[in-house]
């Protein structure tokens, strides 16, 4: 399977797919020091965010997807350096509406977890016209 949505994702900010199936995705980030958020090299959690994002978007792999919402639990610091991988599983759909549950760890050590409502729309969010 390939990759139908968010085409133009930079693979060094959001990561690259791994792995991608009906309804899931797996996408791993390797984390620079241009995420650091400190000099101890703290990773900034929009970083991990934009990984679990593009974990979900891939999931539900429709090019006209977008994220409505999102509900996440940081609980885990990511050091720079440190590779990430996300694993997204649609849990729910409902005409346009998907839920996506998105898992990112550092190895087994689990640093974020989230629920992300997406909605597949007709057309790209950002085409005009009837």
């Amino acid at each position: 399977m390939s990759p139908n949505t968010h085409l133009g994702i930079d693979p060094t900010l959001c990561g690259g797919p791994v792995r991608l199936g009906v309804g899931s995705a797996v996408v791993r980030l390797e984390t620079t020091a241009a995420m650091g958020a400190d000099a101890r090299g703290l990773v900034h959690g929009g970083f991990v965010f934009g990984l679990a994002d593009y974990a979900a978007m891939l999931a539900v792999n429709d090019p006209n997807v977008v994220l409505g919402a999102a509900e996440t639990r940081f609980l885990a610091p990511v050091q720079v350096g440190e590779e990430v991988e996300a694993s997204a599983e649609v849990s729910g759909e409902k005409g346009r509406k998907r839920v996506v549950e998105v898992v990112a760890r550092v190895g087994a050590r689990e640093v974020m977890r989230g629920s992300f409502t997406c909605f597949v729309l007709d057309r790209h969010v950002l085409e005009t016209g009837g």
